[in-house]
């Protein structure tokens, strides 16, 4: 039985996402595209959302790593699922807007 305890607290644990979600208010968000409200209340991210409207979807990342190159701001964000022991997810930044992401 106790095996049986861990297990699920194991596996609600790993269903709940890489990140917490912020909280954000309908007013926060209101102005945003449609499109992007939508995934934010899905907690989903698409790409060229902007750093805080991916906050909003996920989060505060795991780790960020900043750089310029070529006269560009770029950021990564890394996401760890369930105590590192899955998978990573990188969300890379150019000049506040998502141009890709991948998962490890």
């Amino acid at each position: 039985m106790k095996k049986c305890i861990i297990f699920l607290v194991l596996f609600f644990l790993s269903i709940s996402g890489c990140a917490s979600g912020v909280k954000y208010t309908i007013e926060e968000i209101k102005d945003f595209p449609e499109p992007i409200q939508t995934s934010i209340k899905k907690g989903e991210v698409i790409m060229g959302m902007t750093s805080q409207q991916t906050r909003y979807a996920w989060g505060s990342p795991d780790k960020v790593s900043t750089s310029y190159k070529e006269g560009k701001h770029r950021e990564l964000w890394i996401y760890t699922s369930f105590l590192g022991l899955s998978k990573q997810t990188y969300l890379f930044f150019e000049d506040g807007k998502l141009v890709f992401w991948t998962i490890f």
